[in-house]
């Protein structure tokens, strides 16, 4: 089923109601060994496309927002130049937007399931179960050792909070687009700690990277959103944490979906995203 114009019915990857310990591991493609993640049940939902109702969408009242930005940066695949570039443009970018006091980006990941299969180096496969990047616990540890990671732990007890921007690297996104799940419909008790580690292609046996992230659990009350052909000028805002002293909506639950309107000739999803911490003035 596809819906109307206006949205999609489209499976979103939940955790598994059976699912009692949920753990994931993830290893990069070219490591040879395939990522694990919990049980997951899928159900058929309503995906409303975000382009009519953006403006009246936000960081504050749900969680996430579509915003255009055309980034200078030609070649995000490359690592030093994304590092050395990307990130400033970036940080830039949101602190004018959210009159932050000071961003500070801290990691990122490139998405393509093509240069995955051919064996490039830390590329990942689009994510296909719905979660939030951070707990509320992992989110206040994550936060301090970033703060202290850059020396900024003047900033401990201001506003701060974890966002995310996702750009699609080639538009339009039709195959595995993201979906994003309104953060007022979310209940707490939909959301399940979930321990995570993520493993490079030369950690085999100790993961490089470990913390807690939160599952989710089906609900019928939840409201989900997609954008139709998402260009490389566009970018998704997505709130994971805020601290005790933040505002609005906590955190919005994503994940990559099956696109009943993508065709077996579509060309596969390529995005990236940038992890950042936003300090807002006290």
């Amino acid at each position: 089923m596809a819906g109307s114009p206006d949205q999609l019915i489209a499976p979103i990857s939940y955790l598994s109601e059976k699912e009692t310990h949920p753990e994931t591991l993830i290893f990069p493609r070219s490591s040879g060994r395939e990522t694990i993640r919990p049980k997951q049940e899928e159900h058929l939902v309503s995906i409303k496309d975000l382009r009519r109702e953006c403006e009246a969408i936000n960081l504050e009242n749900q969680g996430f927002e579509l915003i255009k930005h055309q980034t200078k940066i030609r070649n995000l695949y490359d690592n030093d130049t994304v590092k050395k570039y990307y990130y400033p443009e970036m940080a830039q970018f949101l602190k004018i937007h959210l009159g932050a006091e000071e961003v500070l980006v801290f990691d990122h990941n490139q998405r393509s399931r093509t240069r995955a299969d051919l064996g490039e180096v830390g590329m990942r496969y689009p994510v296909s179960a719905a979660h939030v990047d951070y707990t509320r616990n992992s989110g206040t540890k994550r936060a301090r050792d970033i703060l202290a990671d850059f020396g900024k732990q003047e900033y401990e007890s201001n506003h701060l909070a974890l966002i995310n921007i996702w750009r699609p690297i080639n538009g339009p996104v039709i195959d595995m687009p993201l979906a994003i799940c309104g953060g007022v419909t979310i209940s707490t008790d939909d959301l399940i700690e979930s321990p995570i580690k993520h493993f490079s292609e030369n950690s085999d046996e100790a993961a490089n990277h470990a913390g807690t992230i939160y599952s989710l659990r089906y609900s019928k009350s939840h409201r989900w959103y997609y954008v139709s052909e998402m260009q490389e000028n566009e970018v998704l805002l997505l709130k994971n944490w805020h601290s005790a002293n933040g505002s609005g909506v906590f955190n919005a639950p994503h994940t990559g979906f099956k696109n009943p309107k993508a065709s077996e000739n579509t060309k596969p999803r390529e995005s990236i995203e940038i992890r950042t911490l936003v300090i807002y003035p006290n």
